[in-house]
This record gives structure tokens, C-alpha cells and sequence, in this order.
């Protein structure tokens, strides 16, 4: 018995680091060319071949993991989001969350810190998927009003960051003034999950418990009408009671 466990256990280590080296191998490997090949095709062109091969890069590692039997993903939801332009918010347990989505969803771009767009590892492939710095409220409301005209799902974590606060963070002010400019319908979703794996407060050398159960769900969809101060405030207090409406146990 102690022997099995202790092969149970290695198991589990090499399918976390083996997975995360995996990842972290996709995103340069498409990162590194793109970051060159961006600048040699239209823009819109450009952004169509990023946004669809992240998706490719994102599935790749979902069908990975998931082939190892630790973790386990219901993510159908997404596919009935496919070819219309929206605004896509989410409530955000883990570092994780963008790889769910986007692994779905082929026109999705999202709004990043403004340092990682420097980094090698994820710069080139997200600047070529024109993804949006937030290095300024304005330039994400410019160029949130240009993606979803073109088609485009925007992604958005309304709480700005990853959740500490049970059920979600207060939300982001700007974010109102974003999904109204943007002129298109706020799409919410739901991320439950079993695990507090990869949140905030999450060391990365530790090793969760297994399998990890990851479940997205649609919500209501809303238009931004009237002031965006009260409407970030009415989608905070939706958010707040969908998730405390989830009976314990039931994230998995």
C-alpha cells in the first residue's frame, strides 16, 4: 500500500510539473514567430491566425491533462457562444480561467496586464491575437469597441483580478464603461470548480488534490442600458446570488 501511494504520488507531480512545462512550451513556441509574423500581415488577418492558434494551444494542454485521468472538464457550454460578437464576463478562481474559455472560443481576445505583453513567453502570441493592455481605461474602451466590431469575444473579469472574497471581489468600475461603449451584449458565465488550485494565494509548487473538476455554465445574457456605475453594481449583485445560490458540494 505504501508503495502505491507513493507511485500515486509521483504520478501526480509529473502530471502537474510535466503539464505546466507543456504549457509553458506551447506558449513559447507559437509566441517567439508570432511575435515576428504579426508584423508582416494585416492586422485583421493577423489577429484571426493569433486568436484561433491560442485557442489550438490551449486545447492541446485541456487534452492533455485531461488524457491523464486528474483532471476532468465540462466546457460545452462555451460552444453556443461561437460566432457572436460579445462581451464574455466571468467570475476568475484561478489562473486557469483563460485557458478554459479560450479553448472554446476561436475569435476571443482578452484584457491583460500591461507586463505580460512584454513577456517573451506570452507577448508575441497575445499582441498578434490583439489582446488589450490595461495600462489605461481609455485605450481598453477604444480597443474593446474595435474588437467586438469585428467580431470579436471579449473577454472580461469584472472583479479585475482573482477572487479572494467568497463569492466574488467588488467589481471593477471601469469595466461598466468598457461593456457600454463596446455597444454589444454582456454575456456572464459561471467557473465552478472543486479545487482552490492556481488561485490567488496558491503557491505553485503545491500539489492539489485530484482529479480537479472544472464546470462552465452560461448565464444570463444582459444589454448595457443607463448609467454603467449601476450597472456594474447590478451585475456584481447577479454574480453574488447565482454563486451563493450553489448548494455546497456542488462546484464539483
Amino acid at each position: 500500500m505504501r508503495v502505491r501511494r507513493q507511485l500515486k504520488t509521483l504520478y501526480e507531480y509529473s502530471v502537474l510539473y510535466g503539464g505546466l512545462l507543456l504549457f509553458a512550451l506551447l506558449c513559447l513556441a507559437w509566441s517567439l514567430p508570432a511575435g515576428v509574423v504579426r508584423h508582416l500581415l494585416p492586422r485583421r488577418v493577423a489577429e484571426r491566425i493569433g486568436q484561433y492558434a491560442i485557442m489550438i494551444a490551449f486545447r492541446i494542454y485541456l487534452s492533455v491533462v485531461r488524457a491523464s485521468g486528474l483532471v476532468k472538464c465540462d466546457l460545452t457550454a462555451l460552444d453556443a457562444l461561437r460566432g457572436e460578437p460579445l462581451i464574455i464576463t466571468t467570475n476568475h478562481p484561478a489562473l486557469i480561467d483563460v485557458v478554459l474559455i479560450g479553448s472554446r472560443l476561436p475569435r476571443m481576445v482578452c484584457v491583460l496586464k500591461a507586463n505580460l505583453l512584454g513577456n517573451p513567453l506570452l507577448g508575441g502570441g497575445a499582441s498578434m491575437a490583439g489582446y488589450i493592455s490595461n495600462d489605461s481605461t481609455g485605450n481598453v474602451i477604444r480597443r474593446a469597441a474595435t474588437a467586438t466590431r469585428e467580431g470579436c469575444q471579449l473577454l472580461i473579469f469584472p472583479e479585475g483580478t482573482r477572487t479572494v472574497m467568497d463569492p466574488v471581489n467588488p467589481f471593477k468600475g471601469g469595466f461598466g464603461l468598457v461593456a457600454k461603449k463596446a455597444g454589444v451584449p454582456v454575456q456572464t458565465v459561471f467557473i465552478e470548480t472543486n479545487s482552490p488550485f492556481l488561485g490567488k494565494h496558491w503557491p505553485l509548487w503545491k500539489k492539489p488534490d485530484f482529479p480537479l473538476v472544472y464546470r462552465i455554465r452560461l448565464g444570463e445574457r444582459f444589454e448595457v442600458q443607463g448609467e454603467a456605475k449601476k450597472f456594474v453594481a447590478d451585475l456584481e449583485d447577479y454574480y453574488r446570488r447565482e454563486m451563493q445560490q450553489q448548494e455546497p458540494g456542488k462546484n464539483a
